[in-house]
């Protein structure tokens, strides 16, 4: 049977979400955007910024940091 593989970045993305973690996204041009992760898809990320949604195209992202640790074992995996 074929080893599961495992999506860091959906993963991650999907963790922010559910916990409600808050983020900073740093742009390739040098932009910082603080937000909340409300959704994302193959190309975009949705963002919750002072109460307003923004979408940036994951193509302009250079790093997302997390305002806490994230933990990316599912309780599946952990027992």
């Amino acid at each position: 049977m074929p080893a599961k593989s495992i999506n860091l970045q959906d993963t991650f993305l999907n963790q922010v979400r559910k916990e409600n973690i808050g983020v900073t996204i740093h742009l390739v041009n040098g932009f910082q955007i603080k937000g909340n992760v409300k959704g994302f898809d193959n190309f975009t990320v949705v963002l919750d910024v002072m109460g307003k949604q923004q979408m940036v195209y994951k193509h302009a992202i250079s790093t997302i940091t997390p305002a806490k640790a994230v933990n990316f074992m599912s309780e599946k995996e952990e027992g």
